[in-house]
């Protein structure tokens, strides 16, 4: 934006021709930063771009925005540029007089010449700028209701030959820091709502490690649900506790592990089993189908409704709906989707009529929520909403034990479907042992129904599985998951028994520190040392001070490590040692 659309032009203009410009100024910036205050990003980050902007709309040489706490003293300062390096040099550009002045009096502050004046007798940035003819200053006071919460400074130095109108720029700036007082109201709302579900989330697995009993003990089994792995006990353990409340669950982990049985289990379980299951898959559908798929539609509400219909929403009333891949509706979608979550209520398609509902939700997605958030693809708000009760499910190389029973079962259906009696040899399961599935339950399936579709005799060898015969297209697959896991999940370094490939044969050699599971390194520097001595205390008070160092770490690994004054090594083998989930916000 031209500079001569702020500043005072040399030649005569009238009062109305140079008040029309400046409004569409005005107007065009306030437009142009509302955009940038929409973006999901860091506060900080949003409010240094904030001020990049505006440099652009007016005449100023620097630009602060400082954020104060209940005291009043500012905590958080930012500038154009803003970074994590580069943060504690904006507090010293920040004038703490002339600030002062501004939370006081809750007024606007206008300094045409700071040499003149004794707000800025120790003005450190003034130094910056010696020998310049004059440095003028504009504050105005970012408010949240009646309350200053911050404040809007811009500098700028003058050649003695420009002159200024300092209303107008006030004016446009108390506009700016009205936009910005709302952003950070609502940061503050989201991170008091996040602070909330975080502690009700805390509370629930606390109540969930004090009330569970053991699987095993109880012979808890769920349709569908095959296998006897400690990761899968784990895993009924919590949802039979979690199945208990109202509270939406989001389950996270790999494609292919059987989230959808898992959303059944916890439907079954809880008070609601007596009402409807209902289920859609997010990533199946446009967002116009979606939209109608889960709210419903009135008769002639789009070309080709011919009769009312209702939604997912409405036939789950007093039961459970299940959402799989919940990470892939756009963010358009997100809006309307969270007001249902907060409201209980919605309108068909095309209707006027408010329809309350009571339905609980289980969500599920592969996706890593937390990076989607951070790139504005996910709301921020939608995903403290969804991610109440987080339960990962294991990937199938976790719960090695549980293929071959799997294998069998998925070998009965299709010999109940097929009227076949086909059965594995010894030589069969070492090679379903062996393999390393990256797509899990739904690939080990696909394997055991194309082994029998292929077999020529009934009893299933070695020989009849594609990957004996150089015909497994998932190994390239295989060889990926090896080296690259999912942000959520934590996948485990592979037995001795477990680093062949899909054809039985060494993928790599494992390092010596942990071929025999021993180490000669130092403590320093060995993460297999036995952390045990070093945390002083039995096994599961160890595990209890390493949940308690990461909740108090904020789950940040270095910051725990320091805490408990051992390196950041040893800390991710204790974390691995006693399986302890790391949380991501």
């Amino acid at each position: 934006m031209p500079a001569d659309l702020i500043t005072e032009p040399q030649k005569p203009v009238t009062m109305a021709g140079l008040f029309t410009t400046r409004a569409e100024v005005a107007l065009h910036g306030m437009y142009e930063i509302s955009k940038v205050l929409a973006i999901p990003a860091r506060l900080e980050t949003t409010l240094s771009n904030v001020l990049t902007l505006l440099s652009s709309f007016l005449d100023m040489s620097h630009g602060l925005i400082a954020l104060l706490d209940e005291s009043g003293e500012p905590n958080v300062v930012v500038g154009s540029g803003w970074s994590e390096s580069n943060a504690k040099s904006h507090f010293e550009l920040l004038p703490q007089l002339a600030i002062g002045q501004i939370v006081a009096t809750k007024m606007p502050l206008v300094v045409e010449n700071v040499a003149n004046d004794p707000l800025f007798e120790d003005w450190i940035a003034a130094e910056h700028w010696r020998g310049a003819p004059r440095i003028s200053f504009i504050g105005v006071p970012i408010k949240e209701r009646e309350k200053v919460v911050g404040t809007l400074t811009i500098d700028r130095i003058s050649d003695g030959h420009t002159s200024f109108k300092f209303d107008e720029d006030v004016r446009f700036l108390a506009m700016i820091a009205n936009l910005v007082g709302q952003t950070v109201r609502l940061h503050d709302i989201i991170n008091r709502d996040r602070q909330r579900l975080m502690g009700e989330q805390r509370r629930l697995e606390k109540e969930l490690s004090e009330r569970i009993k053991p699987a095993r003990a109880t012979g808890l089994r769920m349709r569908g649900i095959v296998g006897d792995s400690d990761a899968i006990h784990s895993v009924l353990e919590k949802i039979q506790v979690v199945a208990r409340s109202n509270s939406t669950v989001l389950l996270r982990g790999e494609s292919g592990t059987g989230k959808e049985l898992f959303a059944r289990a916890t439907h079954d379980l809880s008070e609601r089993k007596k009402g409807p299951f209902i289920k859609l898959n997010c990533a199946a559908l446009p967002e116009s189908v979606l939209e109608s798929e889960l709210f419903g539609h009135e008769k002639g509400a789009f070309t080709g409704a011919t009769s009312q219909r209702k939604g997912r929403f409405e036939l789950a009333n007093g039961g459970t709906l299940f959402l799989d891949e919940i990470g892939e509706i756009s963010p358009s979608f997100q809006a309307k989707l969270l007001r249902v979550l907060q409201e209980g209520e919605f309108e068909r398609v095309g209707g006027m009529k408010t329809i309350k509902v009571d339905v609980r939700l289980v969500a599920a997605t592969n996706r890593n929520l937390e990076e989607a958030v951070a790139k504005g693809e996910f709301r921020a708000d939608l995903y403290y909403r969804i991610n109440v009760i987080t339960i990962l499910l294991p990937a199938l190389r976790d719960r090695r034990e549980d293929v071959f029973p799997l294998a069998q079962e998925f070998l009965k259906r299709f010999n109940d479907e097929h009227g076949t009696h086909l059965a594995f040899s010894g030589s069969a399961r070492d090679v379903l042992e062996g393999c390393f599935f990256p797509g899990n339950v739904r690939e080990l399936e696909n394997c055991v129904r194309r082994t029998a579709t292929l077999s020529q005799d009934k009893t299933i060898i070695a020989d009849d599985f594609a990957c004996r015969n150089d015909d497994c297209l998932s190994s390239t697959l295989w060889k990926g998951a090896v080296e690259a896991a999912k942000p959520f999940t934590i996948i485990s370094r592979p037995s001795a028994s477990s680093m062949t490939g899909p054809a039985g044969k060494p993928d790599r050699e494992m390092p010596s520190s942990v071929n025999n599971g021993s180490c000669s390194g130092s403590p320093a520097t060995c993460p297999e040392t036995d952390t045990c001595s070093l945390l002083n205390g039995d096994g599961q008070s160890e595990r209890e001070r390493l949940v308690d160092a990461m909740e108090r770490a904020g789950w940040v690994q270095a910051k725990a490590a320091r805490l408990l004054n051992l390196t950041p090594r040893q800390i991710g083998y204790a974390l691995r040692k006693h399986k302890i989930l790391i949380k991501k916000f």
